[in-house]
């Protein structure tokens, strides 16, 4: 089966501080990654090479195909969609606006034909990602008038109406309460089952460790652990280095992979 990602001794350097050493990551149609590590860890850095934003050693490959020397908007024509830890929405357009300028990609003639023309073209991918992530109702509202977490589900439903035969995420979780977290890590989830697979960096470990088929754990820019999340569970080294306790990583319920819990 070829990977929808595969990255291969990825290395990035800032001067002689090594961000991320020799790391590999691999992500198969129908799964949901997650890649953790402390804070300074290299997991942003690490994606952002992965999309090109940053000059990086290694190797990158979409479907099977290198996009190594290619720059950001050739990988998102690719197939590599992302979202930021921040979430930068343009506040003066509507949600589905927010969408629309993302999914598309006209050519020049279309761009000069939309300055003498006042009509928004309907994109199917845009109420596609509106229905995934049940923001419908909100299709029409300003995103200053939505929650954090409504907020971020908009983020994540932008780089969704792009198509991407593989999806990013950093932090998506970041800011939000429980009851947030809970329902985006349903909607994630509910996003890969119907095929768009996901790398996901966050610090929310009942999340990531409830939602992810597999971990990746870096630690000072080197991998020091990979597996399901009941195997990182059980890594010591992972325990020791990220968590520092034991008990932070214990199995319970909450932590089992919802698509485990309901057998598919």
């Amino acid at each position: 089966m070829t990977s929808v990602l595969s990255a291969r001794d990825i290395s990035v350097s800032f001067g002689g501080v090594h961000a991320v050493v020799e790391v590999d990551v691999d992500v198969q149609p129908g799964q949901l990654v997650g890649l953790i590590g402390p804070n300074g860890a290299g997991k942003t850095t690490l994606i952002d090479a992965i999309t090109g934003f940053v000059p990086h050693r290694g190797t990158v490959s979409i479907d099977g195909r290198d996009v190594t020397g290619s720059k950001p908007h050739v990988r998102a024509l690719r197939g590599l969609a992302r979202t930021w830890q921040a979430t930068e929405l343009f506040d003066d357009l509507t949600v589905r606006e927010n969408l629309t300028v993302a999914a598309r990609h006209p050519t020049t003639l279309e761009t000069i034909k939309e300055l003498f023309s006042s009509q928004v073209r309907q994109v199917d991918a845009v109420d596609e990602a509106l229905e995934w992530l049940s923001l419908g109702e909100f299709a029409d509202t300003l995103p200053t008038e939505l929650t954090q977490g409504q907020r971020k589900m908009v983020s994540v439903a932008r780089a969704l109406s792009a198509r991407p035969k593989l999806l990013l995420l950093d932090e998506p979780a970041a800011g939000l309460d429980a009851h947030e977290s809970v329902a985006l890590g349903h909607r994630l989830r509910d996003v890969v089952n119907r095929g768009i697979p996901m790398l996901l960096v966050d610090h929310d470990m009942g999340l990531v460790l409830r939602i992810c088929d597999q971990l990746v754990v870096v630690e000072s820019g080197r991998v020091i652990g990979r597996g399901t999340p009941a195997e990182i569970r059980e890594n010591p080294r992972v325990v020791e280095a990220y968590l520092g306790a034991a008990d932070r990583l214990a199995p319970t319920e909450a932590s089992t992979p919802a698509h485990s819990r309901d057998g598919s």
